[in-house]
């Protein structure tokens, strides 16, 4: 039987409280939410799917696949994109969630993710009955060999880049032990740091032009304010899409209809991204000035969604502070113990909240 963790957010809720208690209201800038609108052609597609009296595929429609790997390869470089290696999932936190058992990890078998990541990660390992491991140095396993190493770039909670040198000697070093790497890349369309520009693990820099052994999963819900529709996709390595085709289908787990052809819509558009895009830039440079200006340092952060940000305290301290502002953010120590001294500021709030909480910063 497996143990899961308590969930980490029920903690905040003090400080919630606390900051509701500010006379302007809270600024809640610590759950990466979208707050703007879904584009307008995302949604007419979803309405003139509506009508959807059948079962859906779960391998998705052509269509989707084929649009998803044409914006891999147009959008992200990614050579051999190939439609049959694409597979709808059900928003990516259910696939973080479910991987390591869709793969028929259990126990014995080891799990591998970033010192400081997202909790889902070790969640994962958990159900699958598997053995969690947060490390940032692959070769301070020793002999053991994980059965599947996870990485995140850009990251979440510190916004870090990888650069392509550094996955490639990850996806090589995996290779060589018969591991299987699974990217974690929702936030590939947001870096601001053109100098250290996210890259996809398959794409040939990293990769070597061959999929084998890799699995990338990307989201709807950062890049086009689809969180509400969950949507999102695996693919890679065409023989392991096929497995966890294989198994999804015996369980049921479909992306609706109306969602894949949302789907379509959305990764058929780059024009909606940018103009998102700059919103949060410009949230971003106003948050980070401000946090800048009252005593934080922020460190990585040149991509993602989030500021990764201290003031050389423990981070329920800062949580506390900020609190009394009516400002809530995230603590580091959600994220892993190395966190302790650090806060994750989301900047997806709307401008109007961006600016009361510079505004008391």
């Amino acid at each position: 039987m497996f143990t899961l963790p308590d969930f980490p957010w029920d903690r905040l809720v003090p400080y919630r409280e606390r900051a509701a208690a500010h006379p302007g209201g809270t600024v809640d800038l610590s759950v990466g939410t979208p707050v703007d609108p879904t584009p307008p052609a995302v949604r007419e597609a979803l309405a003139a799917a509506a009508d959807a009296p059948g079962y859906p595929q779960t391998y998705g429609t052509p269509r989707l696949r084929e649009t998803v790997a044409a914006w891999l390869r147009d959008v992200h470089g990614v050579s051999g994109a190939d439609p049959d290696a694409v597979l709808p999932v059900i928003g990516t936190k259910e696939l973080v969630a479910w991987l390591p058992s869709l793969l028929g990890l259990g126990a014995g078998d080891t799990v591998v993710f970033p010192e400081l990541a997202y909790p889902t990660y070790d969640v994962g390992a958990r159900l699958a009955g598997a053995r969690p491991v947060a490390t940032d140095g692959l070769l301070t396993l020793g002999p053991a060999t994980p059965k599947l190493v996870w990485v995140n770039s850009p990251s979440n909670p510190t916004g870090r880049v990888l650069p392509p040198e550094h996955l490639r000697k990850v996806v090589a070093w995996a290779r060589e032990r018969g591991a299987i790497v699974a990217s974690d890349e929702c936030y590939l369309d947001f870096g601001w740091d053109q100098r250290n520009a996210p890259v996809s693990i398959l794409h040939p820099d990293v990769s070597g032009g061959s999929h084998e052994g890799l699995l990338v999963l990307n989201s709807l819900s950062k890049r086009s304010n689809l969180a509400g529709y969950r949507a999102g996709f695996v693919s890679g390595d065409l023989a392991l899409v096929r497995r966890l085709l294989e198994v999804r289908k015996h369980a049921g787990m479909i992306v609706p209809a109306p969602v894949q052809a949302a789907m379509i819509a959305a990764y058929s558009d780059e024009r909606h991204v940018t103009e998102q895009r700059a919103r949060y830039a410009h949230r971003r440079q106003a948050l980070r000035r401000a946090f800048e200006r009252h005593g934080f340092r922020v460190d990585h952060s040149e991509a993602s969604l989030y500021l990764w940000a201290t003031r050389d305290e423990p981070c329920w301290d800062t949580v506390g502070h900020l609190a009394d502002l009516g400002i809530v953010v995230g603590p580091g120590e959600f994220y892993g113990p190395a966190g302790a001294r650090h806060v994750r500021i989301a900047f997806t709030a709307t401008d109007e909240r961006v600016e009361a909480g510079v505004a008391r910063l």
